[in-house]
């Protein structure tokens, strides 16, 4: 079997379930049973909408996004299904920052509720830069089933994987 990657670091209780849906090949099934809703948003400016939809929700003081798009090249070079980035300049005497948003564009194809986790996760590095318990409590204010998101998103990922294996 395939090395179970977006896994690591779960407890082996939860990944031997996931490993017995695998090879049941009732992995994909269910998850598309348990989130059947996929999302309208497949353009940039619409993920640009959706994200300050969601910012001016949750986050109204946190810093202006200069721009969010789907990334082709994010999920295969850098391991990563979104980023935040902040690059600051100087003009003249001030200083100007620009934060942007990237989500891999393997998730104009997700369901629903994988988008809106992954662009909260986003969010909240608007407000949290380390992955601790601030970061984690911000999510789930954000987003309040976040963590079982997560983890399916990560099952989802691992589905896509196995079938493209198994296709290509």
């Amino acid at each position: 079997m395939a090395e179970l990657k977006y896994l690591s670091g779960y407890p082996p209780p939860l990944i031997a379930q996931a490993v017995e849906l695998i090879a049941q090949g009732r992995l994909g099934p269910s998850l598309a049973r348990r989130y059947p809703e996929l999302h309208e948003v497949r353009t940039d400016r619409a993920l640009y909408d959706y994200v300050g939809e969601l910012k001016t929700r949750h986050l109204r003081n946190a810093g202006v996004l200069s721009r969010v798009v789907f990334d082709n090249q994010l999920h295969v070079a850098a391991q990563a299904l979104g980023t935040h980035t902040r690059v600051s300049r100087v003009q003249g005497n001030r200083l100007k920052a620009k934060r942007e948003i990237r989500v891999a564009s393997l998730f104009r194809e997700a369901p629903a509720a994988f988008l809106r986790m992954i662009v909260v996760h986003e969010l909240a590095h608007l407000k949290e830069p380390a992955h601790d318990k601030a970061f984690y409590a911000l999510c789930t204010h954000m987003l309040a089933d976040y963590h079982q998101l997560e983890f399916d998103t990560r099952l989802w990922l691992t589905a896509r994987e196995l079938e493209a294996c198994r296709s290509g």
